[in-house]
């Protein structure tokens, strides 16, 4: 029994039941959703990496293509997560009542919550394989490395869904989400070194961006798709699992605000 808004997370095995819901829904319209989720960022990847690469020519002694496309795959999981913990949630708990009804089974809030935190994360990662499946057929990397950054991928996934979550529990609509993502997603896009070099801009917004967490991904993501190494992976990776328990405890908190006040 809940005692407090603010009590500790009490997440049981109960939470992978709702996951299976959730990918079993999903499968019927498996297709269709991974190619709506990397068509964009390939488009991007096509028209910017080879468009705007021939002029721009090479960052750090690569080809601009390879610098895109290593820091657009960290988006992409960004993107995908966002969507899946604000539309797509929204619509299980307010639209369709789905939380509703799962909550009169043996099934926690928490773990309702805790499930759509890592569902949204495991479909990021489904696009954002086949993102990498693409560029490697494309010859932009075919370095072994790149499946080292699956599991840094996942947990940037985590960490923007449960972002996402926060402002779930906060909707009174679909248009809140637009909110987010002009004022918080589309900024941190441009900011997180995804399209240039972080160098590239003043040194406050520097230090600013050093702390975002798209930048701690992009950060331990770009070298491995690149096949190398990390120069400092601790810190980014700290600060992805820091905002991720920061994000699913504050957005659990609402969320029991929410259902039982």
């Amino acid at each position: 029994m809940l005692t407090s808004f603010y009590a500790a997370p009490q997440v049981t095995r109960t939470f992978w039941p709702v996951v299976m819901r959730n990918l079993l829904v999903w499968r019927k319209l498996a297709v269709p959703s991974v190619l709506g989720n990397i068509a964009e960022p390939l488009i991007t990847l096509v028209a910017f990496g080879y468009g705007l690469g021939s002029l721009v020519g090479q960052i750090d002694g690569r080809p601009y293509v390879q610098f895109l496309a290593s820091g657009s795959v960290v988006a992409s999981a960004t993107l995908a997560a966002t969507f899946e913990g604000l539309y797509s949630a929204y619509s299980r708990m307010q639209v369709q009542r789905t939380w509703d009804g799962i909550l009169n089974a043996p099934v926690g809030l928490d773990d309702i919550l805790f499930a759509e935190m890592l569902w949204a994360a495991m479909k990021a990662l489904f696009s954002v394989a086949a993102i990498l499946v693409v560029i490697f057929v494309l010859g932009i990397s075919r370095a072994p490395s790149m499946l080292l950054a699956l599991p840094v991928l996942g947990l940037v996934g985590i960490t923007f869904a449960s972002i996402a979550l926060v402002f779930n529990a906060l909707a009174n609509g679909y248009d809140f989400f637009t909110y987010y993502f002009t004022l918080v997603i589309t900024p941190m896009t441009f900011l997180s070194g995804v399209y240039f070099p972080l160098a590239q801009m003043p040194g406050w917004l520097q230090t600013l961006a050093a702390w975002l967490p798209l930048t701690a991904g992009v950060e331990l993501v770009r070298p491995l798709v690149l096949g190398e190494w990390p120069a400092d992976p601790l810190r980014p990776l700290l600060l992805l699992v820091g905002y991720a328990a920061a994000g699913y405890y504050l957005a659990l908190v609402l969320t029991r605000r929410r259902f039982f006040r």
